[in-house]
């Protein structure tokens, strides 16, 4: 009788009859080995194919053609993978662009050129807190270049845990560690992103349309901000443009993401469990912290050699409003500037660049940003004195 090794080590297959068991005497007595296999039923699998690849073809060209008709163009997608790209061409004498999303809007990159004799390299981030970039830079010892950080202080201050903080933690992370897989998905999928429109993540998956259903607060259970809709373009230089519906005057998309900023930028209430007063000392602290480290990110670069420069680009409306209400200048600029030591453009302080209007209310159109970078670089190189 074999042996309960050799029974094991039968080579089985599928069974020619595909429901069929062995029958007794086959489990008893062993036997020759049961040759399984599963038929195919017959059918015009041909046929079959064709019209199934028909149905995906009509079916992606009919959401194409109704995301375009929603205003979406193809354009790359501002992920982790794309930022890294930027990051591994900064050299130890870049001109580098960080902050948040209106550096990302605001600066055009030519006129950046003609200016200052270099080419930024822009790795501001959508919504985003400056820390985490300023400190890897610091930490770069071949890094004795130029930087123009962009201060939004409801972002420049976000604590951690928060989303501004996690986007921005999550660029670095993915610079630091990128697999080869990561990295040729990344140059793989840019071409598609160019052609294609409905490739937006942020705005079109399954997730982001199901976080778009109108959800009201109930209790226990607070619904957070909306995000506004996806309304620029970027290229391989990680440069955006404002769409052009959305900087027409009084636009229905401008407005819609206006309605967007007042709740997003509005500090929410403070947490019943915690008295106030403590609640608005941990706040101070963590204010306290973000200015040391920023100080000390600051002094590690120009202890090198390089220079740093702080910017407020345009804001307008009822987010101005918002913005100089609930952090004001005297609070959070003025003393950036004085503990880092660094300069700053304040661009209210300046009649040429005060004279801007945000369609939004917080970036430039893409016209607006070429002449507006025109103006401001003679006040990057008087405050760097290049």
């Amino acid at each position: 009788m074999p042996s309960s090794i050799s029974n094991f080590k039968k080579r089985l297959r599928l069974p020619r009859l595909f429901f069929r068991k062995p029958s007794r005497e086959e489990q008893i007595h062993g036997g020759p080995p049961l040759e399984f296999e599963r038929p195919i039923p017959p059918a015009p699998w041909g046929r079959i194919a064709v019209v199934i690849t028909v149905v995906v073809i009509i079916a992606t060209a009919g959401w194409e053609f109704y995301c375009r008709s929603l205003g979406y163009g193809p354009t790359l997608n501002d992920n982790e993978d794309l930022w890294t790209m930027k990051r591994r061409m900064v050299k130890p004498e870049s001109v580098v662009i960080i902050g948040d999303s209106r550096a990302w809007f605001d600066v055009d990159l030519d006129e950046f050129q003609k200016g200052l004799g270099k080419r930024p390299i822009q790795l501001a981030m959508a919504g985003s807190t400056v820390l985490p970039a300023l400190v890897d830079l610091a930490d770069d010892e071949h890094f004795h270049g130029t930087i123009i950080c962009s201060v939004v202080p409801h972002l420049f201050f976000a604590p951690p845990g928060s989303p501004p903080m996690d986007r921005a933690e999550k660029g670095v992370k993915r610079f630091h560690n990128q697999t080869p897989a990561q990295r040729v998905s990344q140059y793989l999928g840019m071409p598609l992103e160019e052609h294609i429109a409905f490739l937006k993540p942020d705005d079109l998956s399954l997730e982001a349309l199901l976080n778009r259903l109108p959800i009201a607060n109930r209790p226990g259970a607070l619904v957070p901000p909306r995000f506004p809709p996806y309304f620029q373009t970027e290229d391989r230089e990680r440069r955006a443009r404002m769409w052009d519906e959305c900087a027409k005057p009084g636009s229905e998309l401008a407005k819609q993401i206006q309605q967007i900023w007042i709740p997003l930028f509005t500090p929410p209430a403070p947490p019943s469990y915690i008295p106030k007063e403590v609640f608005f000392a941990q706040i101070n602290e963590g204010i306290k912290k973000r200015f040391a480290d920023v100080t000390a990110a600051t002094e590690k670069i120009r202890s090198r050699g390089g220079k740093i420069v702080f910017v407020r680009f345009p804001n307008t409306g009822g987010l101005k409003e918002l913005e100089d209400r609930i952090t004001p200048r005297e609070k959070t600029w003025d003393p950036l500037l004085k503990m880092t030591g660094a300069p700053g453009i304040y661009y209210s302080d300046f009649p040429d660049l005060s004279g801007f209007d945000c369609p939004e209310w917080s970036h430039l159109s893409a016209d607006d940003s070429v002449e507006f970078s025109r103006r401001l670089v003679p006040h990057v190189r008087d405050a760097l004195n290049l």
